[in-house]
């Protein structure tokens, strides 16, 4: 198994829309691509200041059905996310497999 996390700190002025657009549009477009079985959101408690922070996590089953991912619809997916939020949800991504 293969765990793909983004985290995203968001602004609190979008942070409803955000959640919204992401559950409503972007997680349906990333499951769409049938390269991950299953997806959790959670919002990060210790939070830093000036926004909430949330890691998004996508489950692959290998990694060539993550290297799929990466190749083929990453680059699109975050560009429609860079162009609505821009700075006001910065992320980062962890690869992560799984060992036991």
């Amino acid at each position: 198994m293969i765990l793909y996390n983004v985290t995203v700190s968001v602004d609190p002025g979008v942070e409803k829309d955000w959640l919204r657009w992401m559950q409503e549009i972007h997680i349906p477009e990333m499951m769409a691509t049938r390269k991950f079985v299953d997806h959790k959101i959670f919002r990060i408690l210790n939070e830093v200041e000036g926004g909430r922070t949330y890691a998004i996590q996508y489950f692959a089953l290998d990694i060539n059905d993550m290297d799929n991912y990466l190749r083929d619809y990453a680059p699109r997916l975050r560009q429609q996310h860079a162009e609505r939020y821009g700075e006001k949800a910065l992320s980062f991504r962890t690869l992560m497999e799984q060992v036991i």
